[in-house]
Protein backbone atom coordinates (compact mmCIF):
# COMPACT_ATOMS: atom_id res chain seq x y z
CA UNK A 1 0.00 0.00 0.00
CA UNK A 2 1.18 3.76 -0.74
CA UNK A 3 2.57 4.53 2.29
CA UNK A 4 0.94 8.04 1.76
CA UNK A 5 -2.21 6.84 2.53
CA UNK A 6 -0.94 5.42 5.69
CA UNK A 7 -0.59 8.43 7.60
CA UNK A 8 -3.64 9.27 8.65
CA UNK A 9 -4.14 6.42 10.99
CA UNK A 10 -0.94 7.77 13.01
CA UNK A 11 -4.12 10.50 13.84
CA UNK A 12 -7.13 9.20 13.80
CA UNK A 13 -8.45 5.56 14.35
CA UNK A 14 -12.15 4.57 14.12
CA UNK A 15 -12.75 2.03 16.89
CA UNK A 16 -15.77 -0.15 18.29
CA UNK A 17 -16.74 0.44 22.12
CA UNK A 18 -14.90 -3.45 21.82
CA UNK A 19 -12.09 -2.12 21.42
CA UNK A 20 -11.01 0.45 24.16
CA UNK A 21 -7.98 -0.95 25.48
CA UNK A 22 -5.73 0.35 22.71
CA UNK A 23 -6.15 3.93 23.67
CA UNK A 24 -5.69 3.18 27.42
CA UNK A 25 -3.18 5.26 29.24
CA UNK A 26 -1.93 6.86 26.32
CA UNK A 27 -0.28 10.47 27.31
CA UNK A 28 0.09 11.32 23.18
CA UNK A 29 -3.56 10.30 22.39
CA UNK A 30 -6.83 12.09 22.37
CA UNK A 31 -9.76 10.35 23.06
CA UNK A 32 -13.21 11.04 22.04
CA UNK A 33 -16.72 9.30 22.35
CA UNK A 34 -18.97 9.82 19.66
CA UNK A 35 -18.99 12.15 17.12
CA UNK A 36 -19.80 16.13 16.98
CA UNK A 37 -22.18 16.13 13.99
CA UNK A 38 -23.96 13.51 15.87
CA UNK A 39 -24.48 15.40 18.63
CA UNK A 40 -25.59 18.31 16.72
CA UNK A 41 -28.20 16.56 15.02
CA UNK A 42 -29.95 15.32 18.99
CA UNK A 43 -27.98 12.24 20.12
CA UNK A 44 -28.00 12.83 23.26
CA UNK A 45 -28.40 9.70 25.27
CA UNK A 46 -25.23 8.29 27.21
CA UNK A 47 -23.46 5.24 25.51
CA UNK A 48 -20.34 5.37 27.52
CA UNK A 49 -19.72 5.45 31.37
CA UNK A 50 -17.24 7.78 32.75
CA UNK A 51 -15.11 5.09 34.03
CA UNK A 52 -14.67 4.00 30.88
CA UNK A 53 -13.39 7.68 29.31
CA UNK A 54 -11.68 8.17 32.76
CA UNK A 55 -8.96 5.05 31.65
CA UNK A 56 -8.29 7.38 28.74
CA UNK A 57 -7.59 10.68 29.92
CA UNK A 58 -7.49 12.60 33.26
CA UNK A 59 -8.37 16.18 31.72
CA UNK A 60 -11.06 16.76 28.63
CA UNK A 61 -14.51 18.52 28.54
CA UNK A 62 -17.84 17.39 26.86
CA UNK A 63 -21.56 16.94 28.32
CA UNK A 64 -23.52 14.04 30.32
CA UNK A 65 -26.61 11.84 29.04
CA UNK A 66 -29.83 14.29 27.78
CA UNK A 67 -27.17 16.45 27.36
CA UNK A 68 -27.47 17.35 30.98
CA UNK A 69 -24.80 20.53 31.34
CA UNK A 70 -21.22 21.35 30.93
CA UNK A 71 -18.38 18.25 31.80
CA UNK A 72 -15.03 19.32 32.43
CA UNK A 73 -12.58 16.88 33.84
CA UNK A 74 -9.76 18.15 35.47
CA UNK A 75 -7.13 16.81 37.76
CA UNK A 76 -9.06 13.32 37.12
CA UNK A 77 -12.46 14.64 38.59
CA UNK A 78 -15.88 14.81 36.42
CA UNK A 79 -17.67 18.28 37.11
CA UNK A 80 -20.64 18.93 36.27
CA UNK A 81 -22.31 22.47 35.54
CA UNK A 82 -25.72 22.38 35.35
CA UNK A 83 -28.29 24.72 33.71
CA UNK A 84 -28.93 26.89 37.16
CA UNK A 85 -25.00 27.26 37.43
CA UNK A 86 -24.41 24.84 40.02
CA UNK A 87 -21.24 22.84 39.97
CA UNK A 88 -21.28 19.20 41.46
CA UNK A 89 -19.03 16.39 41.01
CA UNK A 90 -20.12 13.74 39.17
CA UNK A 91 -20.06 9.68 40.15
CA UNK A 92 -18.09 7.74 37.36
CA UNK A 93 -21.42 5.42 36.92
CA UNK A 94 -22.58 8.54 34.65
CA UNK A 95 -22.96 8.18 30.96
CA UNK A 96 -21.67 10.11 28.46
CA UNK A 97 -22.89 11.13 24.96
CA UNK A 98 -19.83 13.25 23.89
CA UNK A 99 -16.39 13.52 25.47
CA UNK A 100 -12.81 14.44 24.87
CA UNK A 101 -10.38 13.44 27.09
CA UNK A 102 -6.57 13.02 27.08
CA UNK A 103 -3.72 12.53 29.66
CA UNK A 104 -2.62 15.89 30.21
CA UNK A 105 1.60 16.66 30.18
CA UNK A 106 2.80 19.59 29.80
CA UNK A 107 5.72 20.23 26.60
CA UNK A 108 5.30 23.76 27.03
CA UNK A 109 4.29 26.66 29.64
CA UNK A 110 4.31 30.25 28.96
CA UNK A 111 3.10 33.06 31.97
CA UNK A 112 1.30 36.01 30.14
CA UNK A 113 -0.25 39.08 32.03
CA UNK A 114 -1.23 40.59 28.90
CA UNK A 115 -4.84 41.22 28.79
CA UNK A 116 -6.66 39.10 26.45
CA UNK A 117 -10.15 38.97 25.40
CA UNK A 118 -10.78 35.40 23.11
CA UNK A 119 -10.12 36.47 19.50
CA UNK A 120 -6.69 37.45 20.86
CA UNK A 121 -5.70 34.48 23.17
CA UNK A 122 -6.70 32.25 20.60
CA UNK A 123 -4.41 34.52 17.80
CA UNK A 124 -1.83 34.45 20.59
CA UNK A 125 -2.29 30.22 21.13
CA UNK A 126 -1.90 29.51 17.11
CA UNK A 127 1.44 32.04 16.89
CA UNK A 128 2.64 29.04 19.90
CA UNK A 129 1.74 26.46 17.65
CA UNK A 130 4.18 24.30 15.70
CA UNK A 131 1.87 21.94 13.60
CA UNK A 132 -1.50 23.09 12.90
CA UNK A 133 -2.34 19.23 11.60
CA UNK A 134 -2.30 17.90 14.97
CA UNK A 135 -4.44 18.06 18.13
CA UNK A 136 -3.62 20.00 21.55
CA UNK A 137 -4.61 20.11 24.65
CA UNK A 138 -4.32 23.49 26.67
CA UNK A 139 -4.71 23.98 30.30
CA UNK A 140 -4.81 28.08 31.21
CA UNK A 141 -4.84 28.84 35.00
CA UNK A 142 -4.94 32.10 36.77
CA UNK A 143 -6.87 35.19 37.35
CA UNK A 144 -9.39 37.09 34.75
CA UNK A 145 -10.73 40.08 34.53
CA UNK A 146 -14.02 38.38 32.89
CA UNK A 147 -14.91 35.08 31.72
CA UNK A 148 -18.97 34.61 29.68
CA UNK A 149 -20.09 30.92 29.88
CA UNK A 150 -22.82 29.21 29.32
CA UNK A 151 -24.87 25.87 30.29
CA UNK A 152 -28.18 24.06 28.64
CA UNK A 153 -30.71 22.23 30.60
CA UNK A 154 -31.29 18.32 30.55
CA UNK A 155 -33.78 17.31 27.72
CA UNK A 156 -36.71 14.79 26.29
CA UNK A 157 -37.01 13.01 23.78
CA UNK A 158 -37.56 13.23 21.07
CA UNK A 159 -34.62 15.25 21.41
CA UNK A 160 -34.30 18.86 19.00
CA UNK A 161 -30.90 19.66 17.66
CA UNK A 162 -28.41 21.47 19.91
CA UNK A 163 -29.03 24.53 17.62
CA UNK A 164 -32.35 24.52 19.27
CA UNK A 165 -31.13 23.87 22.79
CA UNK A 166 -28.93 26.31 23.09
CA UNK A 167 -31.82 29.08 22.21
CA UNK A 168 -32.63 27.96 25.62
CA UNK A 169 -28.87 27.70 27.08
CA UNK A 170 -28.07 29.81 30.47
CA UNK A 171 -25.32 32.34 30.26
CA UNK A 172 -23.01 33.09 33.36
CA UNK A 173 -20.97 35.83 33.93
CA UNK A 174 -17.52 36.17 36.21
CA UNK A 175 -15.96 39.01 36.64
CA UNK A 176 -12.48 39.64 38.62
CA UNK A 177 -12.29 35.55 39.55
CA UNK A 178 -9.69 33.23 39.31
CA UNK A 179 -10.33 29.63 37.18
CA UNK A 180 -8.93 27.36 35.10
CA UNK A 181 -9.67 26.62 30.95
CA UNK A 182 -9.98 23.08 30.24
CA UNK A 183 -9.59 22.99 26.20
CA UNK A 184 -8.40 21.66 22.85
CA UNK A 185 -7.23 22.89 19.94
CA UNK A 186 -8.66 20.40 16.97
CA UNK A 187 -6.84 20.31 12.72
CA UNK A 188 -9.37 21.68 10.23
CA UNK A 189 -9.04 17.66 8.87
CA UNK A 190 -11.79 16.22 11.80
CA UNK A 191 -14.83 18.75 11.11
CA UNK A 192 -17.77 17.15 11.49
CA UNK A 193 -16.23 14.80 14.26
CA UNK A 194 -14.58 17.32 16.89
CA UNK A 195 -14.46 20.85 17.04
CA UNK A 196 -12.07 22.67 14.16
CA UNK A 197 -10.08 24.88 16.53
CA UNK A 198 -10.61 25.99 19.74
CA UNK A 199 -13.37 24.60 22.89
CA UNK A 200 -12.87 25.41 26.08
CA UNK A 201 -15.13 24.93 29.49
CA UNK A 202 -14.15 26.71 32.39
CA UNK A 203 -14.47 26.31 36.38
CA UNK A 204 -13.86 28.78 38.86
CA UNK A 205 -11.38 28.09 41.48
CA UNK A 206 -13.71 27.52 44.01
CA UNK A 207 -15.74 25.16 42.05
CA UNK A 208 -18.79 26.80 42.43
CA UNK A 209 -18.98 28.17 38.79
CA UNK A 210 -18.56 27.80 35.20
CA UNK A 211 -19.67 26.23 31.97
CA UNK A 212 -18.88 26.35 27.74
CA UNK A 213 -16.77 29.48 27.40
CA UNK A 214 -18.06 32.34 25.06
CA UNK A 215 -15.91 35.16 25.66
CA UNK A 216 -13.17 36.30 28.42
CA UNK A 217 -10.34 39.01 29.23
CA UNK A 218 -7.65 37.17 30.63
CA UNK A 219 -5.64 39.29 33.47
CA UNK A 220 -3.00 36.92 35.02
CA UNK A 221 -2.62 33.32 33.21
CA UNK A 222 0.16 30.41 32.56
CA UNK A 223 -0.78 28.36 30.04
CA UNK A 224 -0.02 24.54 29.45
CA UNK A 225 0.11 23.34 25.88
CA UNK A 226 0.21 19.55 25.77
CA UNK A 227 0.82 18.74 22.07
CA UNK A 228 -0.66 15.35 21.13
CA UNK A 229 -0.59 13.97 17.86
CA UNK A 230 -3.26 10.94 17.99
CA UNK A 231 -6.42 10.97 17.83
CA UNK A 232 -9.12 8.02 18.87
CA UNK A 233 -12.79 8.39 17.89
CA UNK A 234 -14.80 5.83 19.38
CA UNK A 235 -18.11 4.99 17.57
CA UNK A 236 -20.94 2.83 19.02
CA UNK A 237 -22.72 0.21 16.74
Amino acid sequence: MNRNLLMPFLFLSLITLSSLEAADQDPETIYQTSRLDQLLAGYYDGKVPLTEVKKNGNFGLGTYDRLDGEMTLVDGIFYQVRFNGSVTKVPEKARTPFATVTFFDSDKTIASDQPMDLAQLTSYLDSQLARKHIFYAIRIDGSFSSVKARSVPPQKKPYPPLAEVIKGQSVFEFRDTKGTLIGFRCPETVKGENVPGYHFHFLTEDKKGGGHLLDLLTANVTIVIDETPRHFLVTSQ
